[in-house]
């Protein structure tokens, strides 16, 4: 498996992931520039602009190195020869994943350094009434790395169904997309002002899809590093309990459904 890990971190370096995550990250240099247009929450608007920044970048890293890793190998017939040495199909997979993980890692470590440098040169420049929390800076952006991880287990998952990379990419955006709202559809459904207004059908759909599909809500925590709100440790943990359980889920299903699959 360790072996599989380093090979999928060569192979993302070797397709030159990383010089246009550095090429990405010029755009943080611009954000003391942008975040003055604001003249009372300098800070605040740099910090927003940071995260918003980092979240994009690892959102594209999740969804198109995901969905394309298994899709790629199979191309390149890469998949036969690696099966035929001893290893299995799910210790392929799941080293395919960690190494896909260790590579958002790299990338969220590399982008939240440069997020704070800039964040501390907005906030010396235009000085805040509000002190910056770090720690909760890098907590949001821990929960931030959680949640993308989590998309690249959807990704994968797709993956091992599809024959083409149209239904892991487009399966995994409607998927993080869904994630966004699935928490207030559930709870408007489920309100008391609601209750004559949708029907029980209804509500078991809104519940079994609310179950099914992810739920990432949870890992935001932009607010909290903005304004400086302390986190709900309690909810925390109850984040983090979620993201190990549903991660093995879908790798778990990943794995039954690669070890079913026919290779042609």
């Amino acid at each position: 498996m360790i072996t599989i890990i380093g090979i999928t971190l060569k192979g993302i370096f070797r397709d030159r992931v990383f010089q246009g995550i550095i090429a990405l990250s010029v755009l943080f240099l611009f954000i003391p520039s942008a975040a003055s247009l604001s003249m009372r929450q300098v800070t605040e608007l740099s910090i927003t602009l940071s995260l918003s920044l980092i979240s994009f970048i690892l959102l594209l890293l999740s969804v198109f190195l995901g969905a394309t890793s298994l899709w790629r190998d199979m191309e390149r017939r890469y998949t036969f020869s690696v099966l035929s040495l001893p290893i299995g199909r799910s210790s392929y997979l799941l080293g395919r994943f960690m190494g896909l993980t260790l590579f958002l890692i790299l990338t969220s470590t590399f982008l939240g350094v440069l997020a704070c440098v800039m964040i501390k040169v907005s906030s010396s420049i235009y000085p805040s009434d509000r002190p910056i929390v770090w720690s909760l800076l890098v907590l949001t952006l821990l929960f931030t790395t959680l949640k993308y991880i989590l998309l690249v287990g959807v990704a994968l998952l797709l993956s091992t169904v599809s024959t083409s990379f149209f239904l892991p990419i487009f399966g995994t955006i409607c998927a993080f997309l869904a994630s966004g709202v699935t928490q207030q559809v559930y709870e408007f459904v489920y309100s008391p002002s609601a209750e004559k207004l949708v029907s029980p059908l209804i509500k078991m759909l809104v519940t079994a899809l609310y179950y099914f599909l992810p739920n990432l809500s949870g890992f935001d925590l932009k607010v909290n590093a903005i304004y400086g709100i302390p986190a709900n440790f309690t909810g925390l943990g109850v984040t983090v309990a979620y993201f190990v359980a549903y991660t093995a889920i879908l790798l778990g299903g990943a794995a039954i459904l690669f070890n079913r699959r026919e290779m042609k």
